[in-house]
């Protein structure tokens, strides 16, 4: 196996368990404002952030772990015929069905970076041409230039009324996550195809 592919294994590997392992305590976060939530609506005045603030972390927590599930493998798998294979055959079928959910992610993908610039206030047909230009107007003009690229920033219909763009931010870096996962488990299988463990 290549050097680089190994290479690219480790890095990914060691990216998304640190990612997936902080991820795993924001349930104690979601407790937390859960917990909160039915405290202040039994005996104080119920706060308006409560629900909305646990959808988000829940959001956080689920797509921030995803990556680590697929690198665990405890991903839900229909194993009526898969567990009586050998490690050899999983992998085949494997390296095969990971272009499908690949292909997901990339739609799941382009759709959350479409969202997260109409929630930037970008109406127009072309997200990532959106982003370049204001990757470089950050860089080369500065932030208050960048921040003048924005439009109307989109916001809850909820009486909190939060804004939005960084949930689908985390959603677009979470839906990447599982792409670059999903391209070191299929190097993986190549690996175990030829008979080599990563």
């Amino acid at each position: 196996m290549p050097r680089a592919m190994l290479a690219y294994i480790r890095v990914i590997d060691r990216l998304n368990r640190f990612i997936g392992r902080i991820a795993m305590y924001m349930i104690f976060a979601l407790i937390g404002v859960l917990l909160w939530s039915s405290v202040s609506k039994t005996f104080f005045t119920p706060s308006l952030w409560t629900l909305e603030t646990a959808q988000f972390v829940m959001v956080a927590y689920y797509i921030l772990g995803g990556p680590y599930s697929i690198q665990l493998g405890s991903n839900v798998r229909m194993d009526l015929f898969y567990g009586d294979w050998s490690p050899r055959t999983k992998a085949s079928v494997d390296a095969f069905t990971i272009f499908f959910l690949v292909f997901y992610l990339g739609v799941l993908f382009y759709g959350a970076i479409s969202s997260t610039a109409y929630s930037l206030g970008y109406f127009g047909m072309e997200p990532f041409q959106f982003f370049g230009d204001l990757l470089v107007t950050f860089v080369t003009q500065g932030p208050t230039a960048a921040g003048d690229m924005l439009g109307h920033l989109e916001v809850s219909s909820t009486a909190w009324r939060p804004q939005i763009w960084p949930i689908k931010v985390l959603l677009c870096v979470g839906v990447f996550l599982m792409i670059l996962q999903c391209l070191a488990e299929f190097f993986r299988d190549l690996g175990r195809i030829r008979g080599v463990e990563v």
